[in-house]
């Protein structure tokens, strides 16, 4: 099972000038009028791009321009659709697929290009949900509000997508982390564990890839995995390949772990024999 995920459409902004009306230079209040007539419109404030970047954005509430709720894009209530921002690429997941692809920032503006997707097909509504959010996605939207918690989006149609923020991994713990591959034994096993009775622990060990994906070296042997791995919910006979991000923890408490791990990617998975 690979899961690879991967929006980019230029714009232009319009402007119309017009000509001022005449002013009596006799007319006392000519000297304001001229003022305002010179002044410039206060130009729009420019989107923050590293606040985007710091977070998960969840869809909260989903309007169209008569402000009725647009149920389709609510198929999975425990898995909201959520946007992610980097490196000038917008993805979208818990969709029926991974959609992705670039976008731009200018003053108010998010523009987003074409949009790609993995091609898995799914049952019932959430076959449809793919559609619906890339056509409110795709080409020009509005930031009407962005901070630390919340971010909402205008679609050129009206619609109105507003979002709640869930800080990345990135932000979490200060940093990019590292990246390492782990292979999950299909079966846990029981484990000592200080603050828990009859703990079960993965079974893991690290796989090494040089830059080209080709494996080095040899297997090690598997070993207790204890914590968890923040994604990653594991299947019981199901071996798995996973790609992850870890994070060095900063002052973690006592008989607590000193990294953190984060899913990146499931590279490979397979039932057990």
């Amino acid at each position: 099972m690979k899961r690879i995920l991967l929006l980019a459409l230029p714009f232009a902004l319009m402007t119309a000038c017009s000509k001022p009306p005449a002013v009596d230079a006799t007319d006392p209040a000519a000297p304001a009028a001229t003022a305002a007539a010179a002044t410039p419109a206060a130009a729009t404030a420019n989107i923050d791009a590293s606040q985007l970047g710091a977070n998960h954005w969840l869809l909260d509430t989903a309007v169209d321009a008569s402000g009725k709720r647009i149920d389709g894009l609510f198929v999975q209530a425990d898995k909201p659709l959520t946007l992610d921002f980097k490196d000038n690429r917008l993805s979208v997941s818990n969709a029926c697929n991974n959609i992705g692809g670039g976008y731009t920032l200018e003053g108010d503006a998010l523009t987003v290009g074409n949009l790609m997707s993995t091609n898995k097909a799914c049952q019932g509504p959430l076959m449809a949900v793919d559609g619906l959010i890339s056509e409110r996605l795709q080409g020009k939207l509005t930031v009407r509000a962005l901070d630390a918690s919340a971010l909402t989006l205008v679609t050129a149609s009206g619609d109105v997508l507003s979002f709640r923020a869930e800080p990345t991994a990135e932000t979490r713990y200060g940093g990019p982390g590292e990246t390492v591959f782990m292979e999950v034994e299909p079966q846990t096993k029981p484990c000592p564990h200080p603050l828990m009775k009859d703990a079960t622990c993965l079974q893991v060990r690290e796989v090494k890839y040089n830059e080209q994906g080709l494996e080095q070296g040899k297997r090690g042997e598997f070993t207790n995995f204890y914590g968890n791995i923040e994604g990653y919910t594991h299947e019981p006979g199901v071996r798995n390949v996973l790609r992850l991000k870890r994070y060095e923890i900063k002052n973690p408490p006592a008989d607590a772990p000193s990294q953190a791990y984060v899913l990146d990617m499931v590279v490979m998975s397979e039932m057990a024999k």
